[in-house]
């Protein structure tokens, strides 16, 4: 790489590492893999990107061993998306401004991390649903490159549904602009003797071609990232034809994203929660179906295991809160008086009802919590946004809470984004279970309940022999359930390195075609992100595991 970094330097004022420390703080995610870098960049403008593909490009062309481009932002992707062999560019480091936020929207860099960005929105009254549980970490770019989705989406939609312009390097070394077009704006478009052109010529004709194929394969569930979302590109009812919407849950293998416009919601100012403590798991698939014909604005869960390690490590709960630790502990007090008497529930639900009439609010979330009567479970609406904060804390730390504080065994997320439509769960469920108590595992659930949509984390010792052969058997065993049910293996964590190779499986070896040309026509030199979306292995997947 001497050379390379070289010819580099004469054009890059950003950073460029190669040293063995950060080489190896960039050979980890959140998933289970380790993939060392050749090399690490930090861009700090549009010409330091364009510069650097041109020159991959350049030193490709000369044949031999090739390079390419991994984007990363905060490093908490669960299925080693952000994991190179080669070069993988920090676009958290130096990409990190909001540009503008408008009376709707706001156009901002992909390293901005959400948090930042939510507090900035909020003091306009405006806010980006589409956060998931990571959004104390994650970057905004992170969640356009996965399609991310989280406690909002009931009623809110993923991130697809708010990007209205991109700005993306292509494989040409230069920035280009996209966003939703008319038909007669494609035309024009297609009609561009450039990159471009030709991108928006073959990817019209592509999605043009195939609508029927496309629209058979699109999952059947409300949400999902697996895949390339052709099926959302050509809006003919609507006369729009939408490249973002392509682009968007890609995870950077068309290009390298500089720009982001977001469309913006004006939050409901109104919130009382309502916890149910279930015991019983069996009653779970009903009390869902119940509990969605109340409409609630979020219907979220963590199960026993989640619950313990919290207590085990209120300290840091406590810290989260950013509150006085005995106040804190007080505001417990009810739940480790239930656990005393009554031991840990099985799983906690909490179910968020929304709006700008506090009234109306409560009373809703009262009928809610009055119609569960007949199921004789211990309930609580809170009455203060702080007393609901303390679940909502549990809930959106619970796999950083599990990846830092079980000790000898590590979180194995390989199985952890699974969606099915809410109304087959009690069908679904049992037979889940079934699955997962095959194996001698502790394993936490979590997720989106009113969505169908549940993180499953085996806590695993990967330094034992059985280990790989878990993950393997295991995955294999509970996506081939998910695909009877018609389901998705991702609702929003995408596919990466661990559920790349099942994407046939999921959606047949035409659709996978049709999966490997668009990407392709964005990256015919496989410069982006290789062997994430298409044409990846479970070998190699396996032979990265990280056994540290």
């Amino acid at each position: 790489m001497g050379e390379f970094i070289a010819k580099l330097k004469q054009k890059f004022k950003g950073e460029i590492a190669d040293d063995l420390g950060t080489l190896n703080q960039y050979s980890h995610d959140a998933s289970l893999f380790e993939i060392k870098p050749k090399l690490v960049v930090a861009p700090k403008t549009v010409e330091d990107v364009e510069n650097l593909v041109m020159l991959v490009e350049a030193e490709n062309a000369k044949g031999g061993r090739r390079l390419s481009l991994t984007v990363r932002s905060a490093g908490t992707d669960m299925t080693g998306g952000p994991l190179s062999e080669s070069i993988v560019v920090d676009m958290s480091r130096y990409f990190s401004k909001i540009k503008q936020i408008g009376a709707d929207y706001a156009v901002v860099q992909p390293g901005v991390f959400y948090r930042d960005f939510e507090k900035e929105t909020l003091k306009h009254d405006l806010l980006l649903p589409s956060y998931p549980a990571s959004r104390e970490l994650c970057t905004v770019g992170g969640m356009v490159a996965n399609n991310s989705g989280g406690e909002k989406t009931l009623i809110y939609g993923k991130t697809a549904d708010y990007v209205e312009e991109l700005k993306m390097v292509l494989r040409d070394g230069y920035e280009y602009s996209f966003r939703p077009l008319t038909f007669a704006e494609l035309e024009r478009k297609k009609k561009l003797n450039t990159v471009e052109g030709e991108i928006y010529q073959q990817l019209s004709e592509l999605v043009e071609h195939n609508d029927e194929v496309l629209r058979m394969a699109k999952p059947k569930v409300s949400k999902n990232s697996a895949g390339y979302a052709l099926w959302d590109v050509w809006d003919k009812e609507h006369g729009q034809f939408d490249p973002t919407r392509v682009l968007v849950g890609s995870q950077g293998t068309f290009g390298i994203i500089t720009e982001i416009k977001f469309r913006l919601i004006k939050p409901d100012t109104q919130s009382r929660l309502l916890v149910v403590f279930l015991k019983d798991l069996q009653i779970l698939p009903q009390l869902i179906n119940h509990v969605l014909s109340f409409h609630p604005d979020s219907f979220e869960s963590y199960d026993d295991h989640t619950f313990h390690v919290a207590m085990k490590v209120f300290p840091e709960i406590a810290k989260r809160l950013k509150g006085n630790l005995l106040t804190l502990a007080f505001q417990f007090l009810p739940e480790f008086w239930a656990t005393l008497i009554g031991g840990i529930p099985k799983m906690v639900l909490l179910i968020e009802f929304t709006g700008n009439d506090s009234a109306e609010v409560q009373k809703r979330a009262f009928a809610a919590q009055a119609s569960l009567a007949e199921f004789k479970l211990k309930t609580k609406v809170t009455s203060t946004t702080a007393e609901a904060e303390k679940y909502w804390v549990v809930r959106r730390e619970s796999f950083n809470l599990l990846r830092h504080h079980v000790a000898g065994l590590r979180t194995a997320p390989f199985i952890d984004d699974l969606i099915v439509r809410p109304e087959r769960l009690p069908e679904f469920l049992p037979k889940l279970y079934a699955l997962l108590d095959q194996y001698d595992i502790i394993y936490t659930v979590a997720g989106h309940v009113g969505d169908g949509n549940f993180h499953i984390i085996p806590l695993m010792n990967l330094h034992d022999p059985k280990a790989r052969n878990i993950i393997l058997e295991l995955g294999k065993k509970v996506y081939q359930l998910v695909f009877e049910f018609h389901g998705s293996i991702t609702g929003e964590h995408n596919d990466g390195l661990i559920r790349t190779p099942y994407l046939e499986q999921m959606f047949g070896k035409a659709v996978l075609q049709l999966f490997e040309q668009t990407k392709d026509i964005f990256d015919p030199e496989n410069i982006f992100n290789p062997g994430k979306k298409v044409r990846g292995s479970m070998d190699y997947a396996m032979a990265h595991l990280n056994t540290a």
